[in-house]
């Protein structure tokens, strides 16, 4: 995006207000959860838009710029990403919005005033969901609806605590705003692929039901609405509590491997077939993300030779089922359970990829791989560590795919040990970025899958 400074109010033009921001968001977002930058130092901040909601609260897009990083090929490349922010700004905070403040402006137009995160404001937030149920612009933004779903007025809106990678708030157990806090250019799968599923008629994922955008600096989708399942409960929770009873999770595993070979289904309808796989490209890609991965993360270093020779395995097995579009980030936390039925969420795809790669096609083995490496996740997070139990559940799941997909991910050895050890080596990335105390768990994967055949 081009580093641009625009206030879009409609009435008046604020003169510089990052004089008041800068500093204040400089310490603020490295400590917030959703913020990927964490392992490289802020170097500038840089207002590319910004929109006066209503009275009271912004909306910026800014961009954070890092460091140079080091590049396959070791060259040097800059970094940076632009991240939505909505903030408050008030004279005075009250106790209850303690946790929302970001600081007092010293300097610049907003001298004075307390700045604070307004998506943890229920006012704010209530405001925000008016926008969403009257389309129309402001500004840049652009609010748009599915006029077929009436969205009632008064819902009581909350913070969903447990969301990472995004913000999100929950009105009136009714309805859930993703808000995309890192953003890229373009139409985010999270907006774009539940539309089509739900045009297939697929029922196992939630509609949208309104969403917002932007069309400066770039068109990019900034977030969405859609239906809350309120009785749901994800299956990472389900697994965790099986483990901690005892109970077995094999036949909720194999209703969940029919679930995602549903949607899969659905995908391939919905979206235009992928090219042929090469698995010589595909073998390069995954190496030279281990090369990049092995330089921010020493302890992969020991590993590299096992774990190229399960990337050069791919080159001597068959190309497997058809590139389409696929979940690309999907795991135990991006799918919920009500009643007997499976739900999948969260197609935005893994965040650190860029956008274009997230919409394009890939094998549908890539999914499968990061479910059966969820599995291990969870049962690793109880001492003993129950392998037998990840064991059956990865035998499960696969079967119930191979029930309705018409092919069986366990005879497609050679991609699945390639797709899960490149899901592997990115676990270890995220983990020793985001939350190093679990660095163990996708380690003790990392040395099954550097062994030859593993």
């Amino acid at each position: 995006m081009p580093k641009t400074a625009i206030l879009h109010q409609g009435r008046t033009t604020v003169p510089g207000p990052m004089a008041s921001l800068a500093g204040l968001l400089r310490e603020w977002l490295p400590r917030q959860r959703w913020f990927a930058g964490k392992d490289r130092p802020v170097t500038d901040l840089t207002l590319l838009s910004m929109t006066e909601l209503f009275p009271g609260c912004l909306h910026l897009l800014v961009h954070a710029g890092h460091t140079a990083v080091p590049a396959p090929g070791g060259d040097l490349t800059t970094a940076g990403d632009c991240y939505q922010l909505l903030l408050g700004v008030r004279k005075h905070l009250s106790p209850r919005l303690g946790r929302a403040l970001i600081g007092r402006a010293e300097e610049g137009p907003l001298a004075g005033l307390v700045v604070y995160d307004a998506l943890q404001d229920p006012r704010a937030a209530q405001l925000l969901l008016e926008r969403l149920r009257h389309p129309g612009s402001a500004g840049p933004l652009r609010f748009e609806a599915d006029p077929s779903v009436p969205v009632p007025s008064g819902l009581v809106p909350r913070t969903l605590e447990a969301e990472q990678s995004n913000s999100s708030l929950v009105y009136g157990d009714s309805f859930i705003l993703k808000v995309f806090r890192r953003v890229q250019p373009g139409v985010n799968p999270d907006l774009e692929v539940p539309g089509a599923l739900a045009g297939q008629g697929c029922r196992r994922v939630p509609a949208p039901v309104a969403w917002f955008r932007t069309t400066h600096p770039q068109e990019a989708t900034l977030g969405v609405l859609q239906p809350f399942l309120r009785d749901a409960s994800d299956g990472w929770t389900l697994a965790l509590q099986a483990l901690a009873s005892g109970d077995d999770f094999t036949a909720q595993a194999h209703e969940l491997g029919r679930a995602t070979a549903e949607v899969h289904l659905a995908l391939a309808a919905s979206f235009p077939a992928g090219a042929a796989a090469e698995n010589g490209r595909t073998a390069a890609a995954m190496t030279e993300r281990l090369t990049a991965a092995a330089q921010c993360v020493p302890a992969l270093q020991p590993f590299v030779p096992g774990l190229r020779t399960a990337f050069a395995a791919l080159t001597t097995c068959d190309s497997g089922p058809p590139a389409q579009r696929i979940h690309g980030d999907l795991h135990l936390g991006q799918v919920l359970r009500a009643g007997r039925d499976w739900f999948v969420i969260d197609f935005e795809g893994e965040p650190s990829r860029p956008l274009a790669e997230r919409r394009s096609a890939h094998s549908p083995v890539r999914d499968i791989a990061g479910m059966l490496r969820s599995f291990d996740y969870a049962a690793r997070q109880r001492r003993p560590w129950r392998p037998e139990w990840a064991r059956r559940c990865r035998e499960a799941y696969c079967a119930g795919y191979a029930s309705l997909a018409g092919w069986d991910p366990r005879k497609k050895h050679g991609l699945l040990r390639a797709y899960e050890t490149d899901r592997a080596v990115y676990e270890v990335l995220y983990e020793a970025r985001h939350r190093p105390d679990w660095m163990p768990v996708p380690m003790a994967a990392i040395e099954r899958l550097a062994v030859r055949g593993a």
